[in-house]
């Protein structure tokens, strides 16, 4: 049997900020913080365009160009999404695509959770996704997510 050309996957990550729910929500509603530490954190492309409708049925759109030293030296990543759901300080659902050059690689749906504790929030990150051959697949996802929820924490140290 030949292998599948779509990976379909769902993974988890959880972390704690050390502060209230409405400073993490901000984070992702103020464009210029969520550009700062989504976009512009990563010395592996330059931003080419980032704009967002924070709201339901907003969209979100990145576009990212690879410099020489990474695996796509030189190509075109978008990333396009929608808010599908916002619970002010609780909850953000985006659906979105990523696409290299004109080939659109993936499909996914991200969800927020904030959850006051004692520390600050912790967050619950749940990425349900579609990957198609030739996107790195989903372990190159969890690891991008992984990376940007730690830029994220750099936030409050501004």
């Amino acid at each position: 049997m030949q292998e599948p050309s779509t990976v379909h996957n769902t993974f988890v990550i959880e972390r704690s900020y050390p502060v209230k729910p409405e400073r993490v929500f901000a984070a992702f509603a103020d464009a210029a913080k969520k550009r700062r530490w989504f976009a512009e954190e990563d010395e592996g492309h330059t931003v080419e365009a980032f704009e967002m409708d924070f709201r339901v049925g907003g969209s979100e759109r990145a576009r990212f160009r690879f410099k020489e030293g990474t695996p796509f030296p030189g190509a075109a990543l978008a990333n396009e999404g929608t808010y599908q759901a916002i619970v002010p300080n609780r909850r953000i659902v985006i659906a979105s695509t990523m696409s290299l050059g004109e080939r659109r690689i993936s499909a996914s749906l991200v969800t927020f959770e904030l959850v006051p504790a004692k520390h600050g929030t912790d967050l619950l990150f749940t990425h349900q996704g579609a990957c198609v051959e030739g996107s790195g697949g989903p372990k190159l996802r969890e690891e991008g997510w992984q990376k940007l929820l730690g830029q994220l924490a750099e936030e409050w140290a501004r």
